[in-house]
């Protein structure tokens, strides 16, 4: 015998009323950080089927799109259902200074790696000091003519 519990029906009712990310894509969370001449973003993504993740670069918005569903049967009477299925969206603005033709990525365990490498002029680089002094210098030879 089941009991019922309003509190419970009610929490229900007002988390999908008040949250506007169920009626729309979920964002899904992430890190981002540099490590030497890349940055590294590293996305959640449990239970995504890593066909379903599509990346684009259009300009400067990297934008990165997942779905997942969740496989059962038919006739399945649920007990509790917190896992949700639907698509996943985040968009990035990415500065000036990357190379936006050698991202690459990766998923694996359920997170997503999208390695962004810095462009070589963006790089540091040092710069040669020269002087004055070491412009060509002039040879002069005497000849003695008596």
């Amino acid at each position: 015998m089941a009991n019922y519990d309003p509190l419970r029906d009610l929490e229900r009712f007002a988390t999908n009323l008040m949250d506007p990310v169920r009626r729309g894509p979920r964002q899904m969370p992430m890190d981002l950080y540099r490590e030497g001449d890349h940055y590294v973003l590293a996305a959640d993504l449990p239970g995504v089927d890593p066909g379903s993740v599509d990346i684009d670069v259009d300009g400067q918005l990297l934008t990165i799109r997942a779905e997942r569903t969740l496989n059962v049967g038919e006739g399945v009477k649920w007990i509790t259902r917190e896992r949700e299925a639907g698509s996943f969206l985040r968009q990035l603005s990415l500065g000036q200074g990357l190379d936006t033709e050698h991202i690459a990525a990766t998923y694996r365990n359920g997170v997503l790696s999208v390695r962004i490498p810095v462009s070589e002029k963006a790089k540091p680089r040092k710069v040669e000091v020269t002087t004055e002094d070491s412009g060509p210098t002039l040879e002069v030879n005497e000849s003695s003519q008596a």
